[in-house]
C-alpha cells in the first residue's frame, strides 16, 4: 500500500502529484487496468509475446553499432534545411 505523508507548508495538489508518481512507479495503475475486465488465456499470451518482441526489438536498436546516431543526422538534415530561407523550388505564376 502506498502512503504519501503531506509535508508541511505542501499544497494538497502537489501531495496528490506526489502520489500519483508512486503508483505510477509501482505499476499499480497498470494491473487494476489488467484485472478491469477478463482476459483469455489465449489473448494473454499474444499479448505478452507481443510486448516480450517489443523489448527485444527496442533493445537490437539501440545496441545496434551499424547505425548512424540520431544526432549527426538531425545536425545534416537542420544543415540542409535551413539554406537562407529560400523555397526549394521557384514560385510557379499562372
Amino acid at each position: 500500500m502506498i502512503k504519501v505523508l503531506v509535508r508541511p507548508n505542501e499544497s494538497l495538489e502537489a501531495a496528490l502529484r506526489r502520489f500519483k508518481r508512486q503508483c505510477n512507479y509501482s505499476g499499480i495503475f497498470r494491473m487494476a487496468k489488467a484485472h478491469a475486465w477478463h482476459e483469455k488465456r489465449s489473448d494473454k499470451r499474444r499479448r505478452e509475446r507481443r510486448e516480450r518482441l517489443r523489448i527485444i526489438q527496442k533493445a537490437t536498436r539501440k545496441n545496434d553499432p551499424s547505425r548512424r546516431s540520431s544526432r549527426s543526422a538531425r545536425k545534416v538534415r537542420s544543415s540542409r534545411s535551413s539554406r537562407g530561407g529560400r523555397p526549394s523550388r521557384p514560385p510557379t505564376h499562372a
